[in-house]
């Protein structure tokens, strides 16, 4: 996996279950990679670096507002700050085609880089598919990155969860890693490899609000297609708009985001 990452001795293939690919990693191909069997529009604008199915609609600040704002009331903005570099564990030859296209797409949207290995940590987003929370506590050093492991699993039992995400944060507060979890029950199943790959990549983009995406997901039907909704789009390739930072605590921070979002024609 690379320097810095989990101690060898780790072996995710008991915790995957699957006869084989027990682990690969996403590697980049360039910022503004297509992406095979994702779409996020009609087509790539090679001017703009990202993929639109129509203009984008128009959030208003208010609405960005929501999308970062806790369910304990604070407004928490984040977004990358380094290279991502994903590794996915769990997943056949063919779906990990469909995540590794996910990723790239999203990050030429966003104009964000993907690289072969993190100097700190190795891979720093770890996206983990398997059949029963339970299986995360047989996992050898999971309790090193999560902490109160066992707690956790308790609780996304508890609730029937099928995905849980983690984040942790450099000095300037921007994203230093994540871990994605999505438990494959019925729901999950019935998802087309691609609709998942794309839900789950954008959602790991900027730090949301755990309601962002309650009552509509980031995504749309456009014919027979799934895709990124425009205004989401927008609103990711605007938050990595290299003059904002990478972190904001305020909520003023929507207007900013806001005013660099493309308006519709």
């Amino acid at each position: 996996m690379g320097k810095g990452a989990l101690p060898p001795r780790t072996k995710f293939v008991e915790f995957c279950r699957l006869p084989r690919n027990t682990f690969r990693k996403v590697k980049g191909q360039g910022r503004n990679s297509a992406a095979a069997g994702v779409d996020l529009g009609a087509g790539f604008d090679k001017k703009r670096g990202a993929f639109f199915a129509e203009p984008p609609a128009m959030l208003t600040p208010e609405t960005i507002e929501t999308l970062f704002t806790r369910d304990d009331g604070s407004f928490q903005f984040a977004r990358w700050g380094r290279p991502v570099v994903p590794i996915v564990f769990g997943v056949e030859d063919e779906t990990l085609s469909v995540v590794k296209g996910a990723f790239e797409a999203v990050m030429a949207l966003a104009g964000h880089k993907m690289a072969e290995t993190d100097p700190e940590l190795g891979a720093n987003c770890m996206v983990f598919f398997f059949r029963d929370w339970e299986e995360l506590l047989a996992v050898p050093d999971l309790d090193r990155l999560i902490p109160d492991l066992a707690a956790l699993v308790a609780r996304l039992v508890g609730a029937g969860a099928n995905q849980y995400r983690a984040f942790r944060f450099d000095e300037a507060g921007a994203i230093r890693a994540a871990f994605v979890f999505v438990r494959m029950d019925a729901q999950m199943a019935a998802q087309p490899a691609e609709t998942l790959a794309l839900a789950q990549v954008v959602q790991v983009m900027l730090l949301w609000s755990e309601a962002a995406f309650r009552a509509q997901s980031p995504l749309a039907l456009a014919g027979d297609a799934t895709i990124l909704r425009p205004e989401i789009a927008g609103l990711i390739r605007a938050a990595y708009d290299p003059i904002l930072p990478g972190a904001a605590r305020d909520a003023s921070h929507a207007l900013r985001l806001y005013a660099r979002m493309e308006r519709p024609q």
